[in-house]
Parts: C-alpha cells; structure tokens; sequence
C-alpha cells in the first residue's frame, strides 16, 4: 500500500481544511512581507538558487574519465533504408524483379504488410553511390553533406533489434525494452550524470517537421520518459510553434520579482510537505518550478538567432530560420550542448516508406542531410566535437524486396530488425570506420551483430558511465538501460 495514499483517505474534512488555511496563510503572508519591501531594487537577473538545488551526478559518477560531455542523438522515426543510404550493394540491380531467394530469407518472418504478397521481388537501389574521404566510405547521392564527414563518422552496418513493428522497435532502441514503462536514455543519462546548467533542463528533446508530407507513424512520450526514475529526468520538449514551452512567460501584471517571491513561498511548502511524508516527488516538484523560472530567460536567449553569423545560417540552409524544421532543430541542438544540456534528441518523423520509397525518401533527406552535415562542422568549429557525442539512426531497417508494385523508377520497403544502419562522430569515437558486414541482399548480418543495447552501452561509454554499473531498484530488480543480458560497449568504435 502506498502510504501517502493511505494518509490522505484517512483525513477528515476538518484536517483538510485545517492545514490548508495555515499554508494558504502562509503563503499570503509572504505576499504581504513581499509588498512592504516593495521599494527595495531588485535585480534583473533572478537570484541563483541556493547550491543544493544543483542537479549533480551520482555518488561516483563518471565511473571513469569521459570521452563526452553531452549527447546529440538524431533519430529518424520510421526506419531509414539502409540500402538506399550506408549499405552499398553494386551487384543487387543483376536481381532486378527476381523473388527473394529461400537461402536468403531463411523462413524469417516478415510482416502482415507483404507476408500476403505472391512474390517478393527484389528492388535494387536506385539512387548511385560514390566514395567518400580518406577511409572511402562508399554514401549514397542522396547525403552529399554528411558524406564530406565521413572520416569523422564510425559506421555500424549491423544493428539489429528484436522488434519488427513501430512502437515497440521505438520503445526498444530508446530504453532498451520493447515495453513501456522503462526509463529512456535520456534520462539514464540526465539521473546519472545530472545537469551542467541551471538554466536549462538536462534533457531536451525536438520534433521537427517534415516535407515529403506522407503518413508519418506517431511519437509517444515514453521515447524521452523518465519511467521509473525520478520524473525530474524526463525529457523537456520544446515546441516547434508558437512559445517553445507553454505558460512560460508570466501573465499580465506579474512581474519576476512577484514571480520569485511566490516560487520562495511555495517551496516553504513543499519543504514542509517532504519532511512529513518523505515523498521524493515532492523534490521534484519543487526543482522543476525553479528550473521553470529560469526558462523564462534562458529560453528566449536560446531561441534567439540574431546572434549567430550570416555564415552559419547559410551552413545550415535556407530553412534555418523557420521554426519547426529540421535545420532549425539542429542548429538549436548545437546551441543547446554550447550551453550546458547534457542530451538532446531530435526526433524526425516520415521515414516509413512502404510506396513511394525514391520520391519521400529523397526529400527526408534533402530535411536533414545539409543541416547534419552543418552541425558537424559547426560543432567541430567551436571545438565542441570533441567532446559531444553525436548519433544517428532509425528503429529499424528496411527490407531489400519491393512492398507492393516494383518498377525501375518506384518501390517499397516493408520493416526489416535483422539489420539497419546507425553511425557516431565526436567525443569518444574513432571516425572513419565501418563495423560489420551483411550479405548481397542487406538481408542478414555475416560478421559483426550489433545488438541495439551494446550500442547504448557504448554511448553510455563514451559519457564516463560502465553501463553495469548504473542501475535503479525496480520491481525486485536492478533495472539498467541495457537490460540483464549481457552486453558490451563496442570497443572498436572507441579512440
């Protein structure tokens, strides 16, 4: 039984309202003293909270000295096709329209969407290939900008995941389980090493938009939950529309210092309420509106462009400036990182394209590829590369057969988790490698599986954090992001 729970059903009408006027009088109170010294100068900037509201890490965290100080994780909802991206395969177009060998597809199993087809023909890539950089990587056409990076970019060929559909696929790569409940990276991440600023939340999430305007599969908030941690490391969206967070700005006729008098008396309150009943949401409670009070001036600085050079803007492309797309989000994301945010997740819808595969495709990309390709170069400008870690992909791939009608000029894609493409750059990461192989069809792994919770162990790596190590007591268990089985941060990825 829960005992606050307990309390509650067990107080009369009398104590209700017995110890609600005390507090309602408390707090006026402090309005009335907040008056009298109505004349004082007040400053400006809003005091800084006092040193013990700072989130700081865990005891004994980093683990050990961090390659990283903050994570960009850029994830392409949907699924991504590998082979018209990463996975070169130059003898596919000779299987042109032939069914899907048997040797190949080894009685897998594919989904309701094309299990009922009478063929599976095989739809070769139409888009050309070319080699890149020093390591060669051969890139696709449609990522001219992120494949002047690829000396900086350690490409994984063989990621694989447990579920074939959407929302458990989303749920897995995000919080290394295909149900909900479980706490995202996000926030492993924000509860472990806890905030470098005090002006912005640790973890902050973007949805941008999308151009190629087809059906895009939905977001759900469990992909940046907190779960069972401490719902002060959920993820913090900003919106792309109108105000970047809602009910931020004060309303008419109350102005900061009213503000803060206010935010001081209501956490009197919540002090009170913690030493009685011992509830750490209460703690929450009372971080989270100071932290909201201090997005009423960091969160307008942030948002404010006018600052950044002619130059920069056009890296990012003629979008930059208008809220809600993808450039926007990332030129925000490097801004963010500048300033202090442990990890932010830019989630790009539209990438689940069972028709029409050349023609949506080609516009995600024409989304995200020149404002990837700027972010790393602007992250490597400032000298923040280093020491942030950048990550790309999707929840799966998708499959080398064609969904529906194939011709040479059209094709789609069904889901594919026996193996997708994902890459890292930046803190930690040795560039310019590729890990693991498949075969002719990009159908099944042949050297190197990469299970999606090594590379979040990786990731937790590159942060200073042995992924083992860091756990939360749920429900009898030890519950980790990379879940009880083993797994190993990939070591050939590390510098």
């Amino acid at each position: 039984m829960d005992p606050i729970h307990d309390y509650l059903l067990q107080q009369t009408r009398r104590q209700f309202f017995g110890t609600s006027g005390v507090r309602l009088g408390g707090a006026a109170l402090g309005l009335l003293a907040a008056s009298a010294r109505g004349a004082a100068p007040v400053s400006k900037s809003p005091a800084k909270p006092p040193a013990e509201r700072v989130q700081p890490p865990l005891k004994g965290l980093p683990h050990f000295a961090p390659r990283a100080k903050s994570i960009i994780y850029l994830h392409m909802n949907g699924g991504p096709s590998q082979i018209d991206t990463w996975d070169y395969k130059p003898e596919l177009h000779k299987q042109f329209d032939k069914d899907l060998p048997d040797s190949i597809r080894k009685g897998q199993r594919i989904t309701t969407m094309t299990s009922g087809q009478a063929r599976l023909p095989v739809a070769p890539s139409m888009f050309k290939f070319a080699q890149h950089g020093k390591c060669g990587r051969w890139v696709s056409e449609l990522l001219p900008h992120t494949a002047k990076h690829v000396d900086d970019i350690a490409l994984i060929k063989t990621v694989f995941t447990n579920a074939i559909n959407h929302d458990p696929a989303c749920t897995f790569v995000m919080s290394g389980r295909e149900v909900p409940g479980f706490a995202s990276l996000g926030s492993w991440v924000s509860y472990g090493l806890g905030a470098e600023t005090n002006d912005l939340p640790a973890f902050v999430v973007l949805t941008p938009n999308w151009k190629s305007k087809a059906a895009a599969q939905a977001l759900f908030t469990r992909m940046w939950s907190s779960g069972f941690l401490p719902t002060a490391h959920t993820g913090v969206a900003l919106r792309s529309v109108g105000d970047p967070v809602l009910y931020i700005q004060n309303p008419p006729g109350v102005d900061a210092r009213h503000r803060r008098v206010m935010l001081d008396a209501l956490v009197e309150l919540n002090e009170t309420s913690k030493a009685r009943f011992g509830d750490p949401e209460i703690d929450t409670r009372i971080k989270q509106y100071e932290m909201a009070f201090r997005m009423q001036s960091s969160v307008p600085e942030l948002t404010d462009l006018s600052r950044e050079t002619a130059a920069t803007l056009e890296m990012y492309g003629p979008d930059v400036t208008k809220p809600g797309t993808f450039a926007s989000s990332a030129l925000m994301a490097r801004r963010l990182v500048e300033r202090g945010v442990r990890v932010v997740q830019i989630l790009h819808r539209g990438w689940d394209q069972h028709g029409n595969l050349p023609g949506d495709l080609r516009l995600q990309c024409e989304d995200t590829d020149q404002p990837i390709g700027a972010l790393l170069t602007d992250l490597k400008q400032k000298g923040l590369l280093d020491e942030t870690l950048v990550v790309w992909g999707g929840e799966f791939g998708r499959t080398v057969y064609s969904q529906g009608t194939l011709t040479a000029t059209n094709y789609g894609r069904d889901h594919h988790p026996k193996n997708f493409c994902m890459w890292l750059a930046g803190g930690g990461i040795k560039g310019g490698q590729t890990l693991g192989e498949t075969d002719d069809f990009s159908y099944n792994v042949v050297d190197k599986p990469t299970h999606v919770n090594d590379l979040n162990a990786t990731i937790l790596h590159c942060l200073g954090i042995d992924h083992e190590r860091l756990s939360y007591k749920f429900q009898g268990l030890d519950a980790r992001l990379t879940g009880v089985e083993p797994q190993h941060p990939l070591k050939e990825l590390l510098a």
